[in-house]
């Protein structure tokens, strides 16, 4: 029987449910089905963790979880359910600690991008891109990220012989793009052992003119025609974002085009949602434009800002879509039906979170300042 404790608990987790049109009884779209009557308390009691963890648990069920995650964020449910012990720690740590320092910054790579490349090449596209795609005239994730490649290429107006630095460049897609298509020098950095390894095996392959290094952005040295950097400033911090904009300024020739893709926050923050902090991306933080701006003052000319993030909801949709399909070919021993859970939430959950524009996606270009103005209003 339901304690009078837990009672409470479900009266108010009902009644946040009902504002932001959600059920319990899984009856309609969005709703979703409680199996443990636990699942009420934990989440007054823990916020996100308590919702990711409950269903990683199996406490809860839904049939469209993005739909689910879209309503309460829409409902503007972080607000209302802010009890976690654990959010409090993360800000005070944020605040005396740089999360993001050198010593802590492989912490990521180990705990996601390290996973397991089996993975990963399951889930994303052939050129193992895993940031957002550019679904405009494009009918397939293969298809957008190339579309996404293309676009970055024509932003920072690559030109063969060009020599380019791609700061965080995962497992190379970029950058082997980048040769391939444009006829550049690139040179890549990435925290990430298997990374590294992957993409700079296919290089060596293809024989294309790419250097990838397993070296902290922070100890890049060198002159570059454009720097590129994909899907990184979200591993930055708050701290460190002016230290990234100095090596992109120091890197940059005095002529050259920088080309930065960032997941962005709508507001400053200092760590991320504790859930995906914990299990998915530790010490990560999506920069919003007020703090990108800061870094920037008396560095760089910011010629253009694109704004692409409806596109992530159909590349994290495509990604669900991949790894559902593929994960009984994955080793189930690394990758238990726990994992299974923690992957759906984590890939739908940030779908509902773009649906309900709580997360945008930034294409800014800057030039140094005194130069001309480049073509940079591309799409």
């Amino acid at each position: 029987m339901t304690s009078m404790g837990g009672a409470r608990a479900e009266r108010i987790v009902r009644e946040l449910f009902e504002a932001a049109g959600v059920g319990v009884e899984g009856r309609a779209a969005g709703d979703i089905l409680v199996k443990n009557e636990a699942f009420y308390g934990r989440l007054l009691r823990e916020a996100s963790i308590g919702l990711g963890e409950s269903y990683m648990d199996a406490w809860w069920e839904c049939d469209e979880l993005d739909l689910f995650i879209e309503k309460i964020l829409r409902a503007d449910m972080k607000k209302k359910i802010d009890g976690s012990l654990r959010l409090k720690l993360l800000t005070v740590q944020a605040l005396v600690t740089n999360m993001q320092s050198r010593a802590r910054s492989k912490i990521v790579a180990e705990k996601h991008y390290d996973l397991g490349n089996d993975l990963y090449q399951v889930m994303l596209d052939p050129r193992m891109v895993y940031t957002c795609a550019y679904w405009k005239h494009a009918r397939t994730l293969d298809e957008a990220q190339e579309h996404k490649l293309e676009l970055v290429c024509r932003k920072a107006h690559l030109e063969p012989g060009m020599r380019v630095l791609d700061l965080g460049c995962g497992f190379g897609g970029f950058a082997l793009y980048a040769a391939e298509k444009h006829g550049c020098e690139v040179v890549g950095v990435t925290v990430s052992t298997e990374q590294q390894r992957f993409g700079a095996d296919l290089a060596r392959r293809r024989k294309l003119p790419v250097e990838l290094r397993l070296q902290d952005y922070r100890a890049v040295t060198g002159t570059f025609d454009a720097v590129v950097s994909i899907g990184m400033l979200e591993h930055v911090g708050w701290r460190n974002h002016r230290a990234f904009m100095e090596v992109v300024h120091r890197c940059l020739r005095r002529d050259g085009i920088a080309v930065l893709h960032t997941i962005g926050s709508n507001h400053s923050q200092r760590h991320g949602i504790p859930f995906f902090e914990k299990h998915l991306f530790p010490n990560a933080a999506s920069p919003s434009l007020a703090q990108l701006g800061k870094a920037m003052e008396h560095l760089f000319v910011v010629e253009d800002v694109h704004n692409i993030g409806p596109d992530y909801r159909p590349t994290l949709l495509a990604w669900w879509k991949n790894f559902e399909a593929g994960y009984d070919s994955l080793d189930k021993t690394k990758y238990d039906e726990r994992f299974y859970r923690m992957w759906r939430f984590y890939l739908l959950s940030a779908a509902g979170a773009v649906a309900a524009r709580e997360s945008q996606l930034w294409h800014l270009v800057l030039t140094h300042p005194g130069t001309r103005q480049p073509d940079s209003r591309l799409s």
